[in-house]
């Protein structure tokens, strides 16, 4: 009897070191981003990407919407994500994996006269977050198509002069790109204000994202 209790009891302790019967810790997401992150336009809060994007992930992840209506990644622009209570917590999260969708609203006239310093801004924004305990994986993205834009916002700085120096910032960062304006391109009626994608929208960019994800976890 002592014997069979004593084999139990070991076994007990093999499965405890195992972690057998224990749930591990989810993979914690941030979504980092201005109104299209934030899902401005978008009544149910359960159809924001980053909501749909936790959906799509499943048991094991736990996806939070750090998002921002008006941001700007430059730290010059009109509104900067710096300078946000968000851009806190979503440090104070302490996240594994950060996802970051900033880059329209810097298109504007009054922001993009300091694109010249788009490029440092991103890198240390990246590695803020790089520098966490968690030691996250960053991944940045390419904004979504505007058509063709409005409140200053153009399609055509986003791609001829945003997207460029983003691919310059993943390479200087040593990040990947998720692309957010391939994925879009030719989605013109899932952007009623031509500017945020609508719920329909807002899947394509989960499903995007959590492709990726997914197959990186």
């Amino acid at each position: 009897m002592r014997r069979r209790a004593f084999v139990l009891s070991v076994a007990a302790v093999i499965c405890l070191s195992a972690g057998i019967g224990f749930a591990a810790d989810p993979v914690k997401v941030a979504c980092v981003g201005d109104s299209i992150t934030a899902g401005a336009g978008i009544k149910n809060p359960a159809d924001k990407y980053p909501a749909q994007l936790g959906v799509i992930l499943g048991d094991g992840w736990k996806v939070e919407n750090f998002g921002v209506s008006g941001t700007t990644l430059l730290k010059k622009g009109d509104h900067p994500y710096w300078k946000v209570d968000n851009c806190k917590k979503a440090h104070d999260f302490n996240p594994d994996v950060v996802v970051i969708k900033l880059g329209t609203n810097d298109s504007k006239p009054q922001n993009w006269k300091f694109k010249d310093e788009y490029v440092a801004d991103y890198v240390e924004l990246i590695k803020s977050f790089q520098l966490l305990e968690s030691k996250p994986k960053v991944w940045i993205c390419y904004p979504v198509p505007a058509y063709p834009g409005q409140w200053g916002i153009t399609d055509k700085v986003m791609k001829e002069e945003v997207m460029p120096l983003i691919d310059q910032v993943a390479k200087e960062a040593k990040v990947k790109i998720i692309d957010l304006y391939t994925a879009l391109s030719d989605k013109k009626e899932m952007f009623p204000d031509t500017v945020h994608p609508n719920p329909a929208g807002a899947k394509v960019m989960a499903e995007t994202i959590a492709k990726v994800l997914s197959d990186k976890k």
